[in-house]
């Protein structure tokens, strides 16, 4: 049996300078398989070209918050529509695509049944952070009516959503991991991706790992292309791709220094 590679991107949000250096180092590893667990659009001004890239370039395609509600037949976006009907636009000619994107995936890998989805068990809207408690951990190895019921419930979880990564087990072998984010990384904003490494459909028990790789980017060449565009909210997302605080930070007037870090609870 030999061991094989699968590289998990997420939370590309139109960020295509991001997406296109970690595809590269992606391939200078003959990293051939790439699932992507959703979030193509909105945020940064290329959902369209993000994804016509995702769909071209990877095996297994998830659906995200962002795709569900800004490509909503009927949206209802409030006081926010400048920005979100420009991203909605933008993206708009591959719509269709992504919103009938699949809730989730499930596979085989050495012995471990892994569940891909993007936010939660239950839906793409419910976000759950890494400082969860344990009735969360435990809600997202259960089948749902969005996973489907009639599949076996998966020892390792891997989502999304939260662009923060991180790595938790308990005493039953389950596991539960986030990919972080590569085009809107928080935190540390350098985009984020994972490597899962075993026997690849495999129901029989071998050496399995999972790897987080940092790839750095031109961010200034990302903000250029956002500001030549005129996209809207263009300091929000300056803000969040230069210091990796969460753009609402900067809405509620917080000095730096004042600034909590975007994965905690307030």
């Amino acid at each position: 049996m030999t061991p094989e590679r699968i590289a998990l991107i997420s939370d590309v949000h139109g960020n295509l300078t991001a997406l296109e250096a970690v595809l590269a180092d992606i391939d200078a590893r003959g990293i051939t398989r790439i699932f992507n667990l959703g979030d193509y659009v909105g945020k940064g001004p290329r959902g369209r070209e993000v994804a016509e890239l995702c769909r071209e370039r990877c095996e297994v395609n998830i659906l995200g918050n962002w795709e569900d509600f800004l490509l909503a037949p009927e949206p209802d976006f409030g006081r926010e529509s400048v920005g979100l009907m420009w991203w909605r636009l933008q993206a708009w000619e591959q719509a269709e695509w992504l919103r009938t994107l699949p809730f989730s995936h499930d596979f085989w890998i050495s012995g471990r049944r892994v569940r891909l989805f993007h936010a939660s068990e239950e839906t793409v809207h419910r976000r759950v952070r890494f400082d969860h408690d344990e009735q969360e951990f435990l809600g997202l190895f259960r089948n749902t009516e969005a996973t489907g019921f009639d599949l076996p419930e998966p020892d390792i979880v891997g989502y999304a959503d939260t662009h923060d990564p991180y790595y938790e087990t308990d005493r039953n072998r389950r596991t539960v991991f986030n990919t972080g984010s590569v085009g809107n990384c928080m935190s540390d904003p350098t985009p984020v991706y994972v490597i899962l490494e075993g026997v690849m459909d495999s129901e029989q028990e071998a050496p399995f790992g999972i790897q987080w790789v940092r790839v750095p980017y031109d961010a200034e060449a990302e903000i250029a292309y956002a500001a030549e565009v005129g996209m809207p909210e263009l300091e929000e997302y300056t803000y969040e791709l230069r210091t990796g605080f969460y753009r609402g930070n900067l809405r509620e007037g917080l000095r730096n220094d004042e600034q909590p870090t975007y994965h905690r609870r307030r």
